[in-house]
């Protein structure tokens, strides 16, 4: 089982488009997205090509194959336009071995401060625009960075595939 994590797209158009052609290269059974898919939010400069219609247009395609939770920037409108779920503060998918996997944006339940899961549990979020990859008390706690807005230099996704996870950055062109 292959999914593609990406968080905190923004409404940028031009870094949705780059990561969705990842996406369409990849062909993952599901993209997991963590949250801050359509708003730039108040302390973010406007991310290059804002459009959220068009990141709508661009993830719409996959509706049936996406597993979205809430971020900070995540309004009841966004859930009007999107035709996918949107506004869980938390989700879990499991892999094809029953391996769990638990998603959320950051805002409530991150590093340091992880909500009650068994060990073995890959705990994933976004928030941050910063990757990460660590391990507390037996749960890896990873986030892919951000799609759009990233703090640490390189626009970024992930790729989930038979219990390996691994960090991609995004063609700039």
């Amino acid at each position: 089982m292959k999914f593609v994590i990406a968080s905190d797209i923004h409404g940028s158009a031009y870094w949705c488009e780059r990561l969705m052609e990842e996406v369409d290269r990849e062909q993952p059974d599901r993209l997991l997205l963590l949250g801050d898919i359509l708003y730039h939010g108040p302390r973010n400069d406007l991310p290059r090509d804002y459009a959220p219609k068009k990141v709508i247009e661009l993830l719409s395609p996959w509706a049936d194959r996406i597993v979205c939770v809430r971020g900070n920037c995540e309004a009841e409108v966004d859930q009007m336009v999107l035709p996918f779920p949107c506004l869980a503060d938390f989700a879990q998918v499991f892999d094809d071995q029953g391996n769990g996997l638990y998603l959320t944006h950051g805002h409530l339940w991150g590093p340091g401060k992880l909500p009650p899961l068994p060990a073995g549990t890959l705990f994933l979020y976004g928030h941050t625009h910063v990757k990460d990859d660590h391990d507390e008390n037996g749960v890896r706690v990873f986030n892919p960075g951000s799609v759009s807005i990233p703090k640490d230099g390189s626009h970024s996704y992930a790729v989930y595939e038979d219990g390996k996870l691994e960090a991609r950055v995004l063609d700039t062109r």
